[in-house]
């Protein structure tokens, strides 16, 4: 014989306040009530795991005073998506428990040849569902009651060791690219420290050479000098013994010393020249040229990772 029962919320659940009943025997109360404890078990391990995330993000990302509103946006969106995975995780493993404890409830109908039918609009009930509430708060607050032994185990929580070890994994791996991500930050920072020491050294070796080349140049014009002073002196010598000789000589030895001092001048007037256009030269030689395009490269490359740098900081 094959019967057809409609099985539907509203008959059943008959509310008393006194204490707190569906309406059905107590095996099957029973039953509601051990589906309760799994399912109030579940929601609060789920609700720890949620609390978890928060306060993984208060630990790793709360560490300054102070953020930006890219920092706090990007902050937000990492735990918006790990909290809609274990919210998304939750509610398809509460639809599959409900699809499991409805195959038990099939598979022994039908061993009596049986149809049941579910009403799914009654699902959404608000006067059942407040009912529902009000027995499961009764129900598991009342310490005094004590359940039927029943011969079929109950109902085996889900194994939360696979949502876990994925939330695990994924903190490992957020905590490796981190770590990458704190490794190229040294190594820029050590590649910008090497090339300041370059760029110091550079400027120090060619400021070296400007001053070598500067007393070099100074030395030369010194000797100079020094041979044309001793000139205007052996001349002005010579003329002060050419006055105890003859008037008409030291007419000559005057002519002679001053064109002497024009040649001092000159020589004087071409020496300044001559150091102009020895600087002038200096700085087309291929050795400066080449400081100077060093000098010039170390620029670039202090600026292009001061740039790397900002950028990988922001990231964080």
């Amino acid at each position: 014989m094959e019967a057809k029962i409609i099985n539907r919320l509203r008959p059943g659940f008959k509310h008393h306040a006194e204490n707190a009943e569906f309406g059905f025997n107590e095996h099957h109360q029973n039953e509601a009530i051990n589906y309760m404890r799994f399912a109030r078990s579940k929601r609060v391990i789920r609700l720890k795991t949620i609390d978890s995330c928060f306060e993984d993000l208060k630990e790793s990302r709360l560490v300054e005073e102070t953020f930006t509103v890219d920092e706090v946006r990007d902050m937000l969106d990492g735990l918006q998506l790990v909290v809609r995975g274990e919210v998304e995780t939750e509610l398809i493993n509460t639809a599959h428990t409900n699809v499991l404890l409805l195959r038990q409830l099939f598979s022994q109908a039908e061993k009596f040849y049986l149809r049941l039918q579910t009403d799914i609009s009654e699902l959404e009930n608000r006067e059942l569902l407040e009912q529902v509430a009000e027995f499961e708060k009764t129900e598991l607050k009342n310490q005094n009651k004590t359940n039927q032994e029943i011969s079929k185990p109950k109902l085996a929580p889900l194994n939360e060791g696979g949502v876990s070890e994925l939330l695990n994994k994924e903190i490992s791996r957020l905590q490796e690219e981190n770590d990458k991500l704190k490794g190229r930050l040294r190594t820029l920072e050590t590649q910008a420290m090497g090339a300041l020491d370059e760029k110091t050294r550079a400027e120090r070796a060619l400021k070296d050479l400007q001053k070598i080349r500067g007393e070099e140049q100074m030395a030369a014009r010194s000797q100079e000098i020094t041979s044309l002073e001793d000139t205007v002196a052996a001349l002005h010598e010579d003329y002060q013994k050419s006055l105890s000789v003859n008037a008409a000589s030291q007419k000559e030895l005057q002519d002679s010393l001053v064109s002497a001092k024009h040649d001092l001048l000159r020589v004087q007037e071409q020496l300044a020249l001559a150091e102009k256009e020895l600087e002038k030269k200096f700085q087309q030689t291929a050795a400066y040229r080449n400081m100077k395009e060093i000098l010039t490269k170390k620029n670039e490359q202090i600026k292009d990772i001061r740039k790397r740098l900002s950028k990988y900081e922001s990231d964080e």
